[in-house]
């Protein structure tokens, strides 16, 4: 058959055979008249630089076989075409093989690869085999990653990561440590099959070295940067040595004992053991001392044997420490009568008179007896009488107290009679103070206005009215008024009772004001908080201590060979921002200058916040105070601007303001689960009345200013925190806050019926950053002896939240346990200026700056770096600075004042790809000795 018929018979076979789609049968008879069969496919092959490949098939039984590429027949000439006999079969078994050069790949453009398949056909038509794809092999030169040099500790993980060049096939890669192959199945601390990257699950010495990537397909061989990895050890001290022996026999000297950093010792530039390796201790040895004789005493009477005698003590001094005994007698005798004795030894002239002088000396001991009994008890009855006009004289002094309950500030009824006359204890005695009428109080007490606090006295009696008159007689009475009419009119101030309470009160008398003014001139006043310091070109930090309140002034804000004397204070006054409908002030006023002060870069303000931004129940605003005094929106936190910048964070917000002044936040709540953070604490104290103790439970903004001023109000009154405060979520469903004291123990403690529960109106928690809130509560001990307390304070909101304080303390100061109030973190440098403010040094700064400011085409730019960091709105307002980044890194410094480091920012650097960003010079342990120099330099 001539070549043009075969492929006509071909193209018939083509199109009438299986060249449909249809699957080919997995088996073929063996009988003569079956379709063909492949014994050899052609395998997928890889083009290596010019040389051709050569495709094969075989197939039983085959009257032809051609092969087909990318669609197109392969001319006859280029086929080669092998014939046999299969002996077992007697089938003809024919083999052919075709060249595909590069030439041909490369001129190829299809939508897939460069394919062939071989056709083989018999009597009964044709079969065809599976495709082979041709592709062109290659391997780039440049890694994508190279592996990076690592100083880890001891047992330590270990990560080299190794991206290998792109090529057809893909490269196997290989780890090399030292020039010799790493075989990760003999050591199973090492694994090489995450991604090509190296892992070292625990570094021991051994595994430091160079470790180079081998990345290797047909075509070549590649390899990559060598990292050093050094595994190093810190030192640690060996056990302290015995105290050596005193330097000295005798006297003041010293002893010491040592240790050494070996246990380990330091290796491979690991850190020297901190701390001191030899310890002095000041020793005393002592001396020997001899005896030394005292003089001799006087001579004793005679004896009946016609002696006296004296004697001597070794005392002058006494033998010490090893010292010798006084040498010589203690006792000397001789004979008192020069020889003259009667028969028995004793001197006749000496009988009688012996025996008068020892009745005598007994006669003048009686004497003195009985003189000194009657002495004591001419005192005893001076004392007596002493005692009762003492006491006589001071029973015309202050006031009876029909209930000593009128002194605890709790839910007691009290009473009060008319001050008797002539008391010259009072403040001021030519004034006296009109008491012509006693009234009789009762109900629960919540304050909240600074004039209630005001009124506190050493009994710590929380009075809510507003014409009380007050003089303190001594420390342990208390004098209390009410004036028959108001003749004065004050200001009104804000009460808090509980629903259905009616009062009915009248304002002080102007003649008995100034006693009341007196007796708590010594409370202090106070309007705000304030912190200064001197800023310049490079920057700083300013902190109001225990507030959460800082400003960060980025170096540059302040033009070269310029300095500010920068300003910060808080508002505790009234506050000047007065909601409008139902917007509530959820931060404090916070005031920065000077406001004439102009900076080249926005500065960064922190300010804290109450509200719950978890869910997005709230409308919040920043506001700022004109020059005039009244207030309007800088922005709303979800809006875009240019001017300014506000990043909410759970409990504080970060701006970025381009002038000073006086800015607060403001939110309205969108629906009822909006949610106010409130902090719940109890303080306690001793009352005037021995037997009363006193609970002041305070419900105050979640701020770290709200609760100082709390903590500094109580610490004027002796007031001590009880239990750790809470965090309580209030919602504004309008329903209100109920105080409840619980599990009194009984025969202990009692508490006054139905006093054990307040209830507060939602609107007065609502806006409780007006002034703190707070609700007394009195308990009375049945007697002295007891000195333990335990109880539980809860505090709801209906159809809300549900706080409880476990009281358990002992009312005795000098067993009481001291709670700490606030954290020291940033109380020890209120200004902070220069480097040492800002945690990522400026020569690091400056290179992410100038890699990140610079447009990139794969998107890894400045916006990269926000994202990475979680800022993800309002983008425009960095793409209005001269340097995006710059302004990132100083919100990124403010966010992470206290709780974070390096780390955050090295992972983002880590994501966005810093090798290919040309920052691989910024290495991992120089962002951690910045984080570790600033934690040393500000004592964190």
């Amino acid at each position: 058959m001539c070549y043009q018929c075969r492929l006509c018979s071909d193209v018939f076979f083509d199109f009438t055979g299986t060249d449909n789609g249809e699957a080919l049968p997995e088996s073929i008879p063996s009988a003569p008249g079956t379709l063909p069969h492949f014994i050899e496919e052609p395998d997928d092959a890889y083009i290596i630089k010019s040389n051709p490949i050569a495709l094969r098939c075989k197939a039983r039984p085959a009257m032809q076989i051609f092969f087909k590429c990318n669609g197109e027949w392969v001319h006859q000439n280029e086929h080669v075409s092998e014939e046999t006999l299969d002996e077992s079969s007697g089938l003809k078994v024919r083999e052919v093989f075709i060249n595909v050069t590069r030439q041909q790949v490369e001129d190829f453009h299809g939508p897939e690869d460069y394919w062939c398949q071989c056709v083989a056909w018999s009597h009964l038509g044709t079969s065809k085999s599976r495709k082979a794809s041709v592709r062109i092999a290659y391997l780039r030169k440049n890694f994508e990653q190279d592996p990076q040099g690592r100083e880890v500790p001891i047992e330590g993980m270990i990560v080299l990561h190794c991206r290998p060049p792109e090529g057809v096939p893909a490269a196997e890669v290989e780890w090399l440590k030292n020039e010799e192959p790493i075989d990760s199945e003999q050591d199973e601390n090492i694994d090489t099959r995450a991604d090509h990257n190296l892992i070292i699950r625990q570094a021991r010495l051994s595994d430091s070295g160079n470790y180079t990537c081998m990345a290797a397909n047909i075509v070549a061989k590649r390899r990559s940067l060598s990292a050093t990895v050094v595994v190093y050890v810190n030192g640690g001290w060996s056990s302290w040595t015995e105290w050596s022996a005193c330097n000295v026999r005798c006297g003041r000297g010293w002893q010491k004992r040592s240790r050494t950093c070996t246990n380990p010792a330091p290796l491979n530039g690991g850190a020297f053991c901190e701390g001191m390796s030899v310890q002095k201790i000041t020793c005393t040895s002592l001396c020997p001392v001899d005896g030394s004789w005292e003089v001799w005493s006087e001579w004793s009477v005679c004896s009946p044997e016609c002696e006296h005698l004296r004697i001597r003590e070794c005392t002058a001094p006494p033998p010490r420490n090893g010292g010798k005994f006084c040498e010589g007698l203690s006792q000397e005798s001789e004979n008192c009568t020069d020889g003259l004795c009667i028969l028995d030894k004793k001197p006749l002239h000496e009988i009688k008179p012996q025996r008068w002088s020892r009745r005598g000396i007994e006669n003048a001991s009686d004497i003195a007896l009985y003189s000194g009994l009657g002495a004591a008890v001419v005192a005893v009855a001076v004392l007596v009488i002493g005692v009762t006009l003492y006491r006589r004289s001071q029973s015309d002094y202050g006031v009876d107290v029909i209930d000593s309950s009128a002194l605890t500030g709790g839910f007691q009824t009290f009473n009060f009679k008319t001050v008797r006359q002539g008391n010259s204890l009072l403040l001021n005695s030519a004034m006296q103070p009109d008491l012509t009428v006693s009234r009789t109080y009762s109900g629960p007490i919540c304050l909240q206005d600074p004039l209630d606090k005001e009124l506190m006295t050493e009994s710590s009696l929380f009075n809510p009215l507003s014409d009380i008159k007050v003089k303190v007689q001594s420390s342990f009475m208390v004098s209390l008024g009410v004036s028959e009419r108001a003749e004065y009119h004050g200001k009104n101030h804000s009460r808090t009772f509980p629903h259905g309470n009616n009062h009915s009160f009248s304002t002080m008398h102007p003649r008995n004001k100034m006693p009341y003014i007196q007796n708590l001139s010594s409370l202090p006043t106070r309007t705000e908080l304030r912190t200064t310091g001197v800023f310049g070109h490079l920057g700083g930090r300013l902190v109001m201590p225990n507030t959460g309140v800082s400003l960060l002034i980025p170096h540059g804000a302040i033009p070269e060979e310029n300095s500010w004397e920068i300003y910060m204070s808080i508002n505790q006054g009234e506050p000047s921002l007065q909601s409008d409908g139902s917007e509530v002030l959820l931060s404090p006023e916070v005031t920065c200058g000077p406001p004439d002060m102009i900076v080249t870069t926005p500065f960064a303000l922190t300010i804290p916040h109450c509200a719950d931004v978890s869910s997005e129940h709230w409308n919040i605003h920043l506001k700022k105070r004109t020059q005039q005094g009244k207030w309007e929106e800088v922005m709303s936190v979800e809006d875009e601007s240019t001017s300014c910048y506000c990043l909410l964070d759970p409990f504080a917000c970060h701006v970025l303001l381009d002038s000073f002044g006086t800015y607060a936040l403001t939110g309205e709540p969108i629906t009822d689960c909006a949610v106010k953070q409130l902090k719940v604490a109890v303080f306690g104290c001793m009352s005037c009345n021995s037997l009363d103790y006193n609970l002041r439970v305070y419900c105050v903004d979640n701020t770290p200013c709200a609760f100082q001023e709390v903590v500094s109000d109580e610490s004027h009154q002796g007031g001590q925190l009880l239990e750790e405060p809470k965090l309580l979520h209030f919602k504004g469903n309008t329903f209100s806050l109920q105080i409840s004291v619980l599990d009194i123990p009984p025969f202990l403690w009692r508490i006054k019926p139905f006093t054990a529960c307040q209830e507060v109106p939602f609107s007065r928690v609502w806006c409780s950053n007006r002034q703190p809130l707070h609700c007394a509560f009195s308990l009375e001990r049945y007697t002295p002896t007891t000195t333990q307390l335990s109880c539980k304070i809860c505090i709801r909101q209906l159809k809300g939240h549900e706080q409880i304080l476990q009281v358990q303390t002992s009312i005795l100061e000098s067993e009481r346990e001291t709670i700490t109030f606030f954290a020291q973190e940033d109380s020890t440098f209120p200004a902070q200026t220069g480097p040492k403010a800002f945690k990522i040094p400026y020569s690091i700064r400056q290179r992410i700056c100038a890699t990140f400011d610079t447009p990139n085409a794969k998107g890894k730019d400045w916006q990269m770096l926000a994202q990475k960091n979680s800022i993800n709105r309002n983008l425009s307002y960095f793409a209005t600075q001269s340097s995006p980044s710059a302004v990132i890194l100083n919100l990124w410094e403010a966010r992470h004042q206290h709780d974070g480091d390096l780390d955050s920012l090295a992972c983002a650097l880590e994501e966005i790809g810093r090798t290919h960003m040309k920052l691989s010079n910024i290495s991992e342990s120089q962002l951690d000795e910045a984080d570790f120099n600033y934690s040393r330099q500000n004592g964190l």
